[in-house]
C-alpha cells in the first residue's frame, strides 16, 4: 500500500513526498482511515512504529477540510498531550512538516523554560496545541488556554504518563475538555490502570495494535557482554574505538551514571553528551541537536529522557545498564533498526543484572547471543552489599533474584560494528 491509496489530500501528499515518505507503516495503514472518519481510536503501539504520523496526518486533513474562513485569532482545534519535552518538540516538528502546505498552525508548550514565547503564540492563535501536562495546567490556570472550539484530543504515551506520575494531571486536563470530541489514545503497554483510563475517555473506539511490546524488530542485531560493573566504562570505551560505530545512543539507569559515563567518554576523546531530567531544556535540546547533526558520536540517556527520541540512521544502541523493567529493553533498542534499516543493540550485564536479563529474554522469547571474546570478561560472581543511602527510601533497582545464569552462544566475536 502507498500513501496515495489512503485518500489523502494533495497538500499532505506533497508534504509527504518532500519528507521521502511513500509507504505507510502498519499502524499508519490501520489508523489513518479510522481517524479520517472521526472515530475514537485506541492504539497499542511501541516506539518506532510511526504512530505520530498515524494521528498527525489524518488530523491535519480533517482540520484542513473544516478550516474556518472567519477573521480574527485562530482557536485551538486539537490538543496533543505527551509526557516529555523532547517528544512534544518532535510531535510539533512532525505537524509542521506534514502540514506545511495546509495553512494549519501549531505550537508546543512545556516546562523548564520561560512561558512568554508560549503565551505569545497562544494569544496569536493556533490550530493545534502540543503540550506536556505540568506547563499546560499552569497556562490553563492562568487563563491562556481556551478549549471551546476543540475537536480532537490525543493522549500519547499513556503508560509513560503513568510511570512519571502524571495521571492526575492528565485527568485534570481532560475534565476541562468538551465532552463532544474525537479522542485518540496511544500507549505502548496496557496495564490495568491505563485500560481503566482509556475506558473513561473513549467512546466506541476502534482498536489498532501493532508490534506487541514483547517483540523486537528482526532488523536489530542483538548481543550481550557479561562484564563486571567496575569494568563497564573501559568496555564501552573499547567498543567505541570501532570507527564503524557512527552513532551510539547509550542507556543508563540513573541520571548520575549518565553524567559520569559522558564525562568518562570525553576524557577518552569520544565526543558525547548526557540527556536526562535534571538538565535544562536548552542543554537537552542542544545535546539532541548535536547528536542528530553528528557533532557528537554518543548520547548518554535515561529512559524517560530518551522516550520518543527519533534519530535518523541511528546505528547502535548500547545498554550500559540493563533496565529492571523488561519492556524498557524493547523500547530502548527500538531507537535503532527503524523503517527497515539495520541496527545493532549491545548490552552490558554484570552479575547483579542477570535476573534482569532473564526477564528480558523471557519477554522477547529470544536467547540474546553472548560476545565472550573481549578484554573485560566477568570475574565477580557474588552480590556486593549496597551501601545505605541517606535520605532515600529503598532502591527500586534491586534484582528479583541472583540465580539466573545465561548460556553463552556459539559464534562469539569481539567487535560488533557495522558489517
Amino acid at each position: 500500500m502507498k500513501f496515495t491509496e489512503l485518500q489523502l489530500i494533495e497538500p499532505i501528499l506533497k508534504a509527504l513526498t518532500d519528507e521521502g515518505y511513500t509507504t505507510p507503516t502498519p499502524i499508519q495503514q490501520q489508523a489513518i482511515p479510522i481517524v479520517l472518519n472521526k472515530i475514537d481510536l485506541l492504539g497499542c503501539a511501541q516506539t518506532g512504529t510511526g504512530k505520530t504520523a498515524a494521528f498527525a496526518i489524518p488530523m491535519l486533513q480533517n482540520l484542513y477540510k473544516t478550516k474556518s474562513n472567519e477573521k480574527g485569532f485562530k482557536k485551538i482545534k486539537a490538543l496533543v498531550l505527551t509526557p516529555t519535552r523532547e517528544l512534544a518538540i518532535q510531535i510539533d516538528e512532525s505537524f509542521k512538516a506534514y502540514g506545511r502546505y495546509t495553512g494549519i498552525t501549531s505550537t508546543v508548550v512545556f516546562g523548564g523554560v520561560g512561558q512568554k514565547p508560549q503565551t505569545d503564540a497562544l494569544r496569536r492563535g493556533i490550530d493545534i496545541l502540543i503540550a506536556t501536562p505540568g506547563r499546560l495546567l499552569d497556562l490553563m490556570n492562568q487563563g491562556y488556554v481556551d478549549y471551546k472550539s476543540l475537536e480532537v484530543f490525543v493522549l500519547d504515551e499513556a503508560d509513560r504518563m503513568l510511570d512519571m506520575g502524571f495521571v492526575n494531571d492528565v485527568k485534570k486536563v481532560i475534565a476541562k475538555l468538551p465532552f463532544k470530541r474525537q479522542t485518540l489514545f496511544f500507549s505502548a503497554t496496557m496495564p490495568p490502570e491505563i485500560v481503566k483510563l482509556a475506558n473513561t475517555i473513549l467512546t466506541k473506539p476502534e482498536k489498532v495494535e501493532v508490534t506487541p511490546v514483547s517483540s523486537t524488530a528482526e532488523t536489530i542485531k542483538q548481543a550481550i557482554y557479561f562484564v563486571d560493573k567496575n569494568n563497564k566504562r573501559d568496555l564501552l570505551i573499547d567498543i567505541l574505538k570501532d570507527k564503524n560505530i557512527k552513532t551510539a545512543l547509550i542507556f543508563t539507569r540513573t541520571k548520575h551514571v549518565a553524567d559520569k559515563v559522558s564525562k568518562e567518554l570525553a576524557k577518552a576523546g569520544i565526543k558525547s553528551a548526557a540527556i536526562h531530567g535534571n538538565k535544562s531544556q536548552n542543554a537537552r535540546q542542544k545535546a539532541l541537536n548535536d547528536f542528530k547533526e553528528n557533532t557528537i558520536r554518543a548520547l548518554v540517556a535515561t529512559d524517560i529522557a530518551a522516550r520518543g527520541i527519533d534519530i535518523d540512521d541511528l546505528t547502535h544502541v548500547i545498554n550500559y545498564d540493563l533496565p529492571n523493567i523488561p519492556e524498557s529493553y524493547v523500547h530502548r533498542i527500538g531507537r535503532t533498526g527503524r523503517a527497515g534499516a539495520n541496527g545493532i543493540a549491545l548490552s552490558f550485564c554484570d552479575f547483579e543484572e542477570k535476573a534482569y536479563l532473564k526477564d528480558i529474554q523471557k519477554l522477547i522469547n529470544i536467547s540474546i547471543p553472548v560476545i565472550e571474546d573481549h578484554d573485560y570478561p566477568m570475574k565477580d560472581f557474588e552480590v556486593k552489599p549496597k551501601e545505605p543511602q541517606r535520605g532515600r527510601g529503598p532502591r527500586n533497582d534491586k534484582p528479583r533474584s541472583n540465580t539466573s545464569q545465561s548460556k553463552p552462544s556459539n559464534g562469539s566475536s569481539k567487535r560488533y560494528g557495522n558489517r
